[in-house]
């Protein structure tokens, strides 16, 4: 088996807890874009969001979907609210989320390149909040790639992303591995041709990810001994 030098990771679910970090804000978010408490809840639930329950449900469109996608689910019910203003509003308010790192990330990702490992991020989030969470965590200097789905890459479950990292840190995509919380970023991983290791930091249970992973971990603090035993076949 040939040894693992690249690693792309998504960003929501998998370097950061996907419930700690957004169920909060998505409860805030929708109670000041809503009119009242009534068209907040109606608004939660056309992206499977319980608003009473502060809780995302299974399937939601926001758990692997792009920012576009759900705008898309809001805007017919926000009257009067235009597509491009709506992303702007999301963005911008998506940036300032309080993310909650699954591991501390510093050291887990130094130690990774202290084992020259190219890494990279590839989720579906836009560019410029991903960046502000990667820049929050003091992390943004560790990855050679990091691209959304407004990068020029498409988003997952397309490869585009996958095959844009390896082409950027010039590695064939059989030394990489794809690391993700949603079966999006695990299809994207085969179709690009990678290995693929799922986590449980996201909304899925290992059942649901098993099929498409060559492992599914608690959360990526168990990706460094696989990555070694990778390279002993």
């Amino acid at each position: 088996m040939r040894p693992v030098r690249g690693v792309l990771f998504d960003k929501d679910g998998t370097l950061f807890d996907f419930a700690a970090t957004w169920e909060a804000w998505a409860a805030a978010f929708l109670d000041r874009l809503a009119r009242d408490r009534s068209h907040a809840a109606q608004l939660g639930a056309e992206i499977g969001f319980d608003l009473a329950a502060r809780r995302f449900q299974p399937g939601s469109v926001v758990v692997a979907g792009t920012p576009g996608e759900i705008a898309q689910a809001l805007l017919p019910h926000l009257p009067g609210q235009s597509f491009r203003g709506l992303m702007q509003v999301m963005n911008a308010e998506a940036a300032q989320a309080q993310q909650v790192e699954a591991v501390p990330l510093v050291p887990f990702l130094s130690g990774l390149r202290r084992e020259g490992l190219r890494l990279g991020v590839a989720t579906n989030d836009a560019e410029a909040p991903a960046r502000a969470h990667l820049d929050r965590a003091e992390v943004t200097h560790l990855f050679d790639f990091i691209a959304g789905f407004d990068s020029g890459h498409g988003g997952k479950p397309a490869p585009g992303q996958l095959l844009a990292f390896a082409g950027a840190v010039d590695l064939p995509v059989a030394e990489i591995v794809m690391v993700g919380d949603s079966t999006h970023d695990l299809q994207a991983g085969r179709a690009a041709g990678m290995r693929c290791v799922g986590v449980l930091t996201g909304l899925a249970g290992r059942d649901e990810l098993a099929p498409l992973a060559d492992a599914v971990f608690d959360d990526i603090s168990a990706l460094p001994a696989w990555v070694a035993g990778q390279a002993l076949g």
